[in-house]
């Protein structure tokens, strides 16, 4: 793998063998040469390999939003924004103490489960 498509799957095994950085790279990569304006490069292509990462590694919530995400219509690159910004909101939330950290995973993964396209849409 020497390129990143956010609207192809990645292999997850080839994906995977890479260290954190280069997926990074590579998602930063792709953006560059799409000359994709964004207010900050490093941490969308963060985001994007934070859920590259748990789609690779099945977490099954995850897997689950990007196929119900895919068949309400938004594309890959769209279900994958979709999906980051609830990690955001999710990181946000622990570094501000306004999540419990000990049932950390548990809230992501509700709140994974409840995205749709349609609040997506209309940022809900």
């Amino acid at each position: 793998m020497n390129r990143y498509d956010p609207d192809l799957a990645p292999n997850p095994s080839e994906w995977l063998a890479f260290d954190e950085q280069e997926r990074i790279w590579l998602a930063e990569e792709h953006h560059r040469q799409a000359r994709v304006d964004l207010p900050n490069l490093l941490t969308h292509a963060a985001f994007h390999a934070i859920v590259e990462n748990q789609i690779a590694e099945n977490l099954e919530p995850v897997v689950r939003a990007m196929a119900r995400l895919n068949a309400e219509g938004l594309s890959r690159h769209e279900a994958v924004h979709t999906i980051a910004s609830v990690v955001a909101k999710h990181v946000h939330a622990l570094f501000n103490a306004k999540a419990d950290a000990s049932n950390s995973q548990a809230i992501y993964n509700a709140a994974v489960e409840r995205l749709t396209a349609k609040n997506w849409r209309s940022g809900s």
